[in-house]
Order: C-alpha cells, then sequence, then structure tokens
C-alpha cells in the first residue's frame, strides 16, 4: 500500500526502455548538429553556436543548466522537510534575471568576449584574470561532481544500477554530443531535456492527486501541518531560509550564477543580437517559475502521501535526496515506464548541467589560457583542442564526484559553493563596472579577502553544522508505519537525514553558533561586501583615483539600464542593425569581433556613421 513504508519495486523492462530511449535521444540531438555543423568548425561556432542563436532554445537552456538533477531530485525533498518558503526563490528569479539583462548583457554583448573573464584583463590586468578563471575552474568542476553523483546515488537506489557504473555513463553521453556538436548541441539538448524533466514532475503530482483525491487534499493536509507558511520574515541572518535571506541573499547568489558563470554568459552572447540576448533571460525568468514551483508541489505532494510514515525516519530510505526516486517506485511501479520517464528526468537534469559546465570550461580554458600562450593557433588546431578539452574537462567532473559524495545536502551544499567563490568574484566584477577610481591592486586585495571570508564560513558550517534551532526541519512521524511484522511504531521526530550528525555541544567552538550558523544564502552578500569594501579602501590608498583614464567601454553608463533599440532596416547590414549587434556608441574599431564573426559588410556610409558616434 502506497504511503505506509517498506521495501517499493524495482525497474521494468519498459522503464529501462523508455529511461534508454531518451538518453540515447538526447546524444542523439548532438550527433545531428555536429552532422548538420560539420563544414564550420572554427571556434566561434563550437562555443558560441556562431553567435546565431535565437532567444527561445537559449531561455529553456539557460533554465535547464542549473535546474539539474540537484533540482529535480533535492528541490521537493526541500519542500517535504522544510515546507514552501523555497517558493520564495520566485522573487529571486525575477530580480536576478532584470539585473542581468539590464546591465550585464549591454557590458559583455558590446565587448564581444568568449570567457567572461576576459573582462577582468580589459578592467585590470592578467593576473586577476587567471585567479578569476581558476576560481571558475574549480567551482565549476566540484558543483559538475555533485551534481553526477546526486542523481546517480538515487537511482542506484530505485534501479539497482551500479552507481559508479552511472556516474561513468554520464560523463561519457556529455563527453560524445559536447565534443562533437558544441554550444548548438549543448543547447538544443537542454530544450529536449527541460520538457523531459517537467513532464516527470507533472507525473508525479498528477499520480499524486489521484491517490489523494485531488490537488485541494495535498494542499488541505499541508496547511494542517503548518508546511504553508511561506513568508517569514524574521531578520535573523542565522536563520537558514526566511523571506530576507532569500530575496536579499537568494537574489544575489543567483545574480552570481546568470552574471559572470560563464556556463550561463556563454549562452546569451550566442545570440543573434542584444535583443534576443535580454529576451532570452526574462523567458527564463518564466522557466524557472514553473520548475521550482511543479518541485515545490511535488514535495507538498510527497508530504500528503507519506504524513503517517516518514521513509527518513523509518529508514526505508537512507538521504533527503532518494525520497523522490523512492516515492515514484512506490506509487508508480505498476505503470511500465513512467518510473523510467521520472529517471529520465532526474537523469536529463544531469546531463544538462553536466555538458553546459564542460563546454564552458572548455571555453575558458581556451580562451584564458590556451590562445594567450599559442597566438598563432589555427582554427582547425583550435578545434582540435576544443574537443580534446571536452574529453579532459570530462575526465575532471567524473573524479569530482567521488569528492561530492563526502558533502551533505545536495541542494544546500550546491548553493553553497556558488556562495563562498561566485560571491568575491562578482564583488570584483561590481567593483571595475561601477568604481572609476578602482585599481588593479584593490581589485586583487579584495578578491583576496572576499574568498577568505567566504571560505572561512563555509568550510565552518560544513565542518559545524548549525543547529536544528536555525534551520528548523518541521515535525514528521511514522505513526502510520506498518513493519514486516504489522507493528505500528509510534514515534515523531525532525527528519535526521537532513540534520547532518553534529559534534557534541562542548566540542562546538564559540563561532559554531554565531558565524558558521550563517545563512548559507548570505555567503555571497559577504563576499561581494567584503570585496567591494576593501577593494575600494585600498585602491584609494594605493592612488587609484590618479590612475590613467579607464576605457568607457568597460563601465556601466544610464544608457545600459533601459531596454532600447532601432528599428531594424531591409538592409541587415545597416548601421542601425551593427549598433543593435555590437552596442550603440562602443563601436571602438571595425575589428570588433563581431563584425567578423557575423561575417557583416559595412558599407562606406555605415562607417561615417559609426565614426560621428
Amino acid at each position: 500500500m502506497v504511503g505506509t513504508g517498506g521495501p517499493v519495486g524495482r525497474f521494468s523492462v519498459w522503464d529501462y526502455v523508455v529511461f534508454a530511449g531518451l538518453v540515447v535521444g538526447a546524444a542523439g540531438i548532438g550527433l545531428c548538429q555536429a552532422i548538420r555543423g560539420r563544414k564550420d568548425t572554427s571556434s566561434a561556432e563550437f562555443l558560441l553556436g556562431g553567435r546565431q542563436m535565437t532567444a527561445v532554445p537559449v531561455a529553456m537552456s539557460l533554465t535547464a543548466s542549473f535546474m539539474s538533477g540537484i533540482t529535480v531530485i533535492g528541490t521537493p525533498a526541500e519542500a517535504y522537510v522544510y515546507g514552501t518558503p523555497f517558493w520564495l526563490f520566485a522573487f529571486s528569479y525575477t530580480i536576478m534575471s532584470t539585473i542581468s539583462a539590464e546591465i550585464f548583457v549591454p557590458l559583455f554583448y558590446r565587448l564581444g568576449i568568449t570567457s567572461t573573464y576576459e573582462y577582468l584583463e580589459m578592467r585590470f590586468n592578467k593576473l586577476i584574470r587567471t585567479i578569476g578563471t581558476s576560481m571558475y575552474i574549480f567551482q565549476t568542476a566540484l558543483y559538475t561532481g555533485m551534481v553526477i553523483y546526486a542523481p546517480a546515488l538515487a537511482l542506484n537506489q530505485i534501479t539497482g544500477l551500479d552507481l559508479w557504473g552511472v556516474l561513468v555513463a554520464t560523463g561519457v553521453v556529455c563527453i560524445i554530443y559536447c565534443t562533437l556538436g558544441g554550444l548548438k548541441a549543448v543547447i538544443w539538448t537542454d530544450v529536449f531535456q527541460m520538457v523531459i524533466m517537467l513532464s516527470g514532475f507533472v507525473a508525479v503530482i498528477a499520480r499524486g492527486a489521484v491517490l489523494q483525491g485531488g490537488l485541494g487534499k495535498i494542499w488541505e493536509d499541508n496547511y494542517k501541518a503548518g508546511r504553508l507558511n511561506t513568508f517569514d520574515f524574521d531578520p535573523d541572518p542565522l536563520r537558514r531560509h526566511t523571506f530576507w535571506t532569500i530575496v536579499v541573499g537568494g537574489s544575489l547568489m543567483w545574480v552570481s550564477i546568470y552574471s559572470i558563470n560563464q556556463s550561463q554568459v556563454q549562452r546569451y552572447i550566442s545570440c543573434r543580437t542584444m535583443t534576443h540576448a535580454k529576451m532570452s533571460l526574462y523567458v527564463n525568468m518564466v522557466g524557472l517559475w514553473v520548475t521550482v514551483s511543479l518541485a515545490i508541489l511535488s514535495g507538498l505532494t510527497m508530504y500528503s502521501i507519506y504524513k503517517n510514515c516518514d521513509p527518513l525516519t523509518n529508514k526505508d530510505v537512507g538521504t533527503s535526496d532518494q525520497l523522490l526516486p523512492y516515492l515514484v517506485m512506490d506509487m508508480l511501479a505498476k505503470y511500465p515506464g513512467v518510473p523510467g520517464l521520472f529517471v529520465a528526468a532526474a537523469y536529463s537534469g544531469t546531463l544538462s548541467t553536466v555538458s553546459s559546465s564542460i563546454n564552458a570550461l572548455v571555453a575558458v580554458t581556451v580562451e584564458d589560457f590556451v590562445k594567450p600562450l599559442w597566438p598563432s593557433m589555427t582554427e582547425k588546431q583550435a578545434s582540435w583542442i576544443n574537443m580534446g578539452m571536452s574529453v579532459f574537462f570530462g575526465a575532471v567532473c567524473i573524479a569530482m564526484a567521488a569528492v561530492a559524495s563526502l558533502m551533505g545536502s545536495v541542494l544546500q551544499a550546491a548553493l553553497s559553493i556558488f556562495g563562498m567563490i561566485s560571491g568575491p568574484l562578482l564583488g570584483l566584477f561590481l567593483l571595475g563596472m561601477f568604481f572609476r577610481c578602482a585599481n588593479s591592486t584593490g581589485g586583487l586585495a579584495g578578491l583576496i579577502i572576499g574568498l577568505a571570508l567566504t571560505l572561512w564560513v563555509g568550510i565552518g558550517a560544513q565542518v559545524y553544522p548549525p543547529l536544528p534551532a536555525k534551520t528548523r526541519p518541521l515535525f514528521l512521524t511514522v505513526d502510520g508505519c506498518v513493519s514486516d511484522m504489522n507493528i505500528t511504531t509510534t514515534v515523531a521526530t525532525w527528519s535526521s537525514a537532513v540534520t547532518p550528525t553534529l559534534p557534541p555541544i562542548n566540542e562546538r567552538p564559540a563561532l559554531a553558533d554565531s558565524w558558521y550558523s550563517l545563512s548559507y544564502l548570505y555567503f555571497c552578500p559577504v563576499g561581494i561586501l567584503a570585496t567591494l569594501i576593501s577593494g575600494l579602501i585600498i585602491s584609494a590608498i594605493s592612488g587609484g583615483c590618479k590612475q590613467e583614464k579607464i576605457r568607457p567601454e568597460l563601465l556601466i553608463r544610464k544608457e545600459d539600464l533601459i531596454c532600447f533599440g532601432w528599428c531594424r532596416k531591409d538592409d541587415e547590414n545597416s548601421a542601425p542593425d551593427l549598433i543593435e549587434k555590437v552596442g550603440p556608441d562602443q563601436l571602438y574599431g571595425l575589428d570588433n569581433p563581431y563584425f567578423t564573426d557575423l561575417e557583416l559588410k559595412p558599407t562606406e556610409k555605415d562607417k561615417d556613421f559609426i565614426t560621428k558616434l
């Protein structure tokens, strides 16, 4: 009987058929893109899709690349244990999309960069660019290892597939279509995988509603248990999730992911125009709303079914990340092929993120490390290096899954990684974009100080996790569980699987219940503020305000905050068309990469028009 605990079914033959068919289909898209684009093997085509992508597929790819298997498995578990506060991230996605579209897109787009960290060399110096790229590579490799490990662990539990066999298979599939198809393969595969992910959520919610007697009953069960208390305005920064930690800290964390993370920036600068780039972020915002809503509803459905028999406390599952797969097998095992669809949904999220990460890691490595050392590299040589680096980083990400296996709840751990490393990096970018007096000395010092602070609090929180009084997992019970001996156990408890094993109170240092208990969503703001403040102070001390004039295109201007454009003319190579593609007054030379990559041929009249700007 569903919801009473105990062993659940295993994969049927049809489940394996559906799962394998969807994974092969994803890899097939990459191969098709490789065949279609075999005549163009340029680096721009491989890394940026020839800068000819449109808004909707890029938007779906943006959504899919960070709505990973961690989201598919971790977010419903979050809602099951903690309730609906995670829904407030919808506000964070709105703020993030607006800031990314109106501030960062115009800057990166007019500079015509391939690697986000090219900006750091333009604004500061080569050393800061190298450090920024290295931080990104470490962060992304560790995060991607976690993305591979978490779903593989869950799938191992419900399918019996060998854990490390699944890990290696994930990496191999991603390597194939990243190596052969480049960014276009990644984007179009993400579109396919996004549909599969959403279908998996819908299947869980629909079947749960049928079992429980409708969505209204699911909502009522959660309301009675106090799980719909979304808005908590407690200003305590040590509380894990409140309105303020999510809207303030969560927004800045997601800005750091979408505004300067190569995996995301590489997508929207691949759009054919700035308008398409901005539109892709706003469409992505809607996609994020839909995805997080379906994930939360899946978690509420799970609670409604297991309200009297918590699988965590009943030891039916080992970790909270196995809850949703357990639910799927508990209520959908009798429908051949449907569990396979769900597993494909979780696996699709993993493939999407891993492929995005591999492609972005190749881009920054080639642009920031290989090209400066080998300036005479031909396009053919670059093509082979791109493919070789795809294989290398695929292997690195698989190896990093072993490190990820040592960390706790995958959802919080993943977001903590971004806060610790992306926070100081975002602070460095903001320092360069908004403050003319900031110099390389201040930028480097600010980055080091900000990173030291975030690593201190982040690692401290991992060693000395916050007490349940701050994380506040909700009440769960095993009162309705039926054991093999038909004996009912009456125990009510907080979930032990999401409350890490804590050192004895007398062994916890004084900082454990203050600094180390800071909400993980505030790691990013701490890094930003520390980098900005220390960077400005040290820049002022080292004579930043007396430095040579900064190139104006490297700074944010008020015009960047307004969505504006020119009416397109019949002639696609007209001056207004060029301005929309490159930027209204930042055509600092007709050798801008957009001219060569897009094969634009400005007329003499256009050149005169541009010069007057």
